[in-house]
């Protein structure tokens, strides 16, 4: 579980609604359903038009990182290249095929699987390079849809205003009328810009960190597999794959 992405949320909108209280505004006065719709329903069909259903479902599944961030261990995955090293030193690269049974993860799974094959260097790289970018790609892709609902809602909070105004406009021989128009013109600005800079915008970049988190794992694996097909000594590869440690210490 990610406390920091909890304790955000918390704290941004506590603050807005703890200033109104401060101010003497009452936080009935920021609920206000017409404002919502138009922001949320706005925002969301603009975001659906932009991208394709493939990313925007792939969206839906990656914002679980938010809050329960992907496990990360790289001095495991670390020793665990370098077992294979020596597992391959001793027994050769068909001793591995055990290893295969025991990855779930695809990637690892793949690279494996090309190592027992007796594939060149060159080979294993080049295809596991290819599935490495086109997943980062994809899953770049699917972080700026919230980043995408971040330049939309406060555009649409605008469209609401000015919604709320003509509301006003038409009215204005019903004073009675009056206030539902204005309190909507006001409160659509809000939600619009609150939700892009409290939610959507900062969603769209902890969720390119996570990407790029995910990237350099896949690296790793990578640069561990090759240099055991190039039949490097052990001790090197533990050596060369411990600059990923260098990058995230806490890892």
């Amino acid at each position: 579980m990610d406390i920091l992405s909890i304790t955000g949320i918390l704290v941004g909108i506590g603050a807005l609604l703890l200033g109104n209280l401060l101010d003497g505004g009452q936080i009935s006065s920021l609920i206000n359903a017409p404002a919502f719709v138009i922001v949320l329903g706005g925002t969301l069909g603009a975001t659906l038009l932009q991208f394709p259903p493939a990313i925007f479902f792939r969206s839906i599944r990656i914002s679980l990182w938010i809050f329960m961030p992907k496990k990360r261990n790289l001095k495991m995955q670390i020793d665990k290249v370098v077992n294979w090293s020596s597992l391959a030193r001793k027994e050769g690269l068909l001793g591995l095929e055990n290893e295969l049974d025991k990855e779930k993860d695809p990637f690892i799974r793949k690279g494996l699987q090309l190592l027992v094959d007796g594939n060149e260097p060159d080979i294993i790289r080049d295809i596991l390079e290819v599935e490495l970018t086109a997943k980062e790609s994809t899953d770049l892709q699917a972080a700026r849809v919230y980043e995408a609902m971040g330049g939309y809602a406060p555009t649409i909070g605008i469209l609401g205003a000015v919604m709320g105004l003509i509301h006003v406009m038409e009215n204005l021989a019903n004073p009675e009328l009056l206030g539902a128009g204005i309190a909507t013109a006001f409160v659509a600005t809000i939600y619009g810009v609150s939700s892009a800079n409290l939610i959507f915008l900062p969603v769209a970049n902890k969720l390119k960190l996570h990407v790029i988190d995910a990237t350099q794992d896949r690296e790793l694996i990578l640069e561990g597999i090759t240099s055991i097909a190039e039949g490097e000594n052990p001790r090197n590869i533990e050596l060369k794959l411990g600059g990923y440690l260098s990058i995230n210490p806490a890892s």
